[in-house]
C-alpha cells in the first residue's frame, strides 16, 4: 500500500493516497467508485483532506512562521515575482514561493472554515491547500481582466507547515529590485495608495503601480485561514 507521510515536529502523519493507487489516478479499481464517480466526491479524500489542514493547525500552535534574514545592509537588490490579481499588480520576494504551476482543479470542502480557504488542490498527486489571496488582500473579485492570450496560474507558496497554493490571474516573472527603491516606496507608503493590507509600499515599475507585499504578515495570514 503506497501511503503519503508528512512530518508533523518530528513525528509522522500517515496518510494512504488510495486516489492515486484504486482511484481516478490509479488504477479506477476502487469500489466507492461506483456510488461517488470521482475521488473528490469521496468521504475519504474528503478526511484526508481534513487531516492535512488539522496539520497546519498544529504547526501554526507551536512554531514561528518565518526566521528574518539578518544580514540586508549587504544586499543589493531583491527578488521577487510580480503577479497579477484583477487589476491590481503585487511582488511578494521570492524565498516564499516554491515555484509556479498550472492551474489544477479546486476541490470545495463541506463546512469551510474561512472564506479565504477555497479547498484543496491536487498538484502532482498530493493534496495542498488552496487560499484566495483576493479575499485576504480585501480586493475586488470582480475587477476588469485585460484582453489578450493571459494564462492564469497557480503560485505555490511555502507556508510554515507546508506548501499552499493561490491562483492568480497572470505572473510576470521574477525581477530583481534595487534595496534602495524597495526602500524608498516602503518609506513613502504613509498617505499614499500603499496602505492596503500587508502592504509595505507601492513601486512604480515599468510604467506599472506594483504593490510591495509584506511577506512574513501575508504568511501569517494564510496560515490563520487554515486554522
Amino acid at each position: 500500500m503506497t501511503e503519503v507521510s508528512l512530518s508533523l515536529h518530528g513525528g509522522e502523519l500517515t496518510v494512504d493516497d488510495c486516489w492515486n493507487r484504486i482511484g481516478v489516478r490509479g488504477d479506477k479499481s476502487c469500489p466507492k467508485l461506483i456510488e461517488h464517480v470521482h475521488c473528490r466526491n469521496c468521504e475519504v479524500y474528503a478526511a484526508a483532506a481534513t487531516r492535512l489542514l488539522d496539520r497546519y493547525s498544529l504547526s501554526q500552535e507551536h512554531v514561528a512562521l518565518y526566521d528574518q534574514d539578518k544580514d540586508t545592509e549587504a544586499q543589493v537588490t531583491r527578488s521577487m515575482i510580480v503577479f497579477r490579481l484583477g487589476d491590481e499588480w503585487l511582488a511578494l520576494a521570492t524565498r516564499t514561493l516554491v515555484e509556479v504551476s498550472p492551474l489544477a482543479p479546486i476541490h470545495s470542502l463541506p463546512h469551510q472554515r474561512s472564506r479565504a480557504l477555497l479547498g484543496v488542490a491536487n498538484v502532482r498527486g498530493a493534496l495542498v491547500p488552496c487560499v484566495s489571496l483576493t479575499e485576504l488582500l480585501g480586493l475586488d473579485a470582480a475587477a476588469g481582466k485585460p484582453s489578450g492570450r493571459i494564462v492564469p496560474r497557480l503560485l505555490i507558496l511555502a507556508a510554515q507547515g507546508g506548501n499552499v497554493v493561490a491562483p492568480v490571474d497572470e505572473v510576470l516573472g521574477i525581477q530583481a529590485f534595487p534595496e534602495q527603491a524597495l526602500d524608498a516606496a516602503s518609506a513613502s507608503q504613509a498617505g499614499s495608495a500603499a496602505s492596503g493590507k500587508f502592504t509595505r509600499g507601492v513601486l512604480q515599475w515599468q510604467q506599472r503601480s506594483v504593490r510591495l507585499l509584506d511577506e512574513d504578515l501575508l504568511l501569517h495570514a494564510v496560515m490563520r485561514s487554515l486554522t
